[in-house]
Parts: C-alpha cells; structure tokens; sequence
C-alpha cells in the first residue's frame, strides 16, 4: 500500500503541485479532511520556516496519528531585499489593494501588477530573483521532518504563459527560456521548489 500524506493547504494550486510531485514517488497526498471547516492559526512567522512549522504542527492536531504536511513559500526578489517573501500571497493587500468583489479572485493579478510596479525602474539583469518553499511534516501536534527546495530565475517586465498560479507568468527560467506558467506540469515539478521540496521529505521518509 503506497505511503498516504496529508496536506494542510486550500490552495488547489498548491495541490495539484504537490500531487503531480508525489505521482512519480508512488505516494498519495491527499487534503486534510474537513480542512474547510478548521479555523487556521495565524500565521505571523518572520520565515517560510516558522510559518509552515506552525501550520503542520496545528493541523496535525485534527488527524491523530497521522502525517500532516505543511509548507510556506513565495517568491523572494534580490532587487526588492528578498521581498515579497513570506507576504508573496498577501503582497498586494498590503499594498492596500483588495480584491474585486466579482466571481473570480484577482489576488494573483493583484500581485503581479504590485510586484511590476515595484520593479518598475529595475533593469533586467537586477531581477533575479528565487521560488522557495519550505515543507515541514508533523505527527500529533510535534514536527517529524522539514526539508526545504528553490528554483532560482529572473522577474520579467510583463508576464508570458497561461500555466501555473501565483507568480509564475513572470517567473522566468533562462535555462528554458520560458516562464513557469509556459512549461507543462510535469516539467514543471521536476524543477520546482515545491517538487524539490517534496522529493527530499520523501527521501528522509525513505519513500
């Protein structure tokens, strides 16, 4: 029977990363049960590291006995002293923009026009820039493991590719030349934070 994970997140991004990662390790990753209906902490960790701690360590709380995963992570821009950051996801709503009220969530449209904004005098060869997860496993309220994975790329001037989430049509990777919204999901994985991050849990689990 293939080792079965869970994971501590509601972004279906996020997900769909995560298990497109673990298919070519013969593991399940499924979502935490009920996740929708557990009030989340806060997060208010200064690194990827503390945040995503916190979070499997709460949430392993609800699935006794069971392994929890949790992981933080964003874009971390050189030009911009590592920001967004811990606050990639928040990183427009703390500019004072907030999401319009239709049908659609614009957060990612939202942090990409801020992040271009905030680039917007840097030239191309400043804005390097990295993806960086960091993934942490708990059992019962106590953290078992924590492994973390980058890609590192470049912050283009307007986005390209229609693939991916978050960051990723301005992501660009010079040994592609494409953006991480231009490559497909498995390409992807094979290269990502999230898919680094995941591949050396699983070799701690000796999975």
């Amino acid at each position: 029977m293939p080792l079965r994970l869970y994971i501590a997140t509601t972004s279906q991004g996020k997900l769909r990363d995560f298990r497109t990662a673990a298919e070519t390790h013969a593991v399940s990753i499924d979502p935490l049960p009920d996740l929708a209906d557990i009030e989340p902490p806060e997060e208010d960790g200064d690194t990827f590291a503390e945040n995503a701690t916190l979070k499997a360590v709460y949430y392993s709380q609800f699935l006794p006995n069971q392994l929890v995963l949790a992981d933080d992570s964003g874009l971390e821009v050189d030009a911009l002293s590592g920001a967004p950051g811990v606050r990639s996801a928040r990183f427009a709503a703390d500019a004072g923009l907030v999401d319009s009220p239709d049908a659609n969530d614009n957060t990612d449209v939202w942090n990409n026009i801020v992040l271009l904004q905030r680039l917007d005098a840097v030239p191309p060869p400043r804005r390097t820039a990295r993806y960086h997860c960091v993934l942490v496993a708990a059992r019962n309220g106590k953290p078992t493991n924590s492994t973390d994975g980058t890609v590192e790329g470049m912050v283009l001037n307007a986005p390209r590719g229609t693939g991916g989430f978050g960051y990723d049509p301005l992501f660009y990777l010079p040994q592609l030349d494409r953006t991480m919204a231009e490559i497909d999901l498995q390409t992807k994985l094979s290269i990502s934070h999230r898919g680094r991050a995941l591949a050396a849990l699983l070799a701690q689990l000796h999975v």
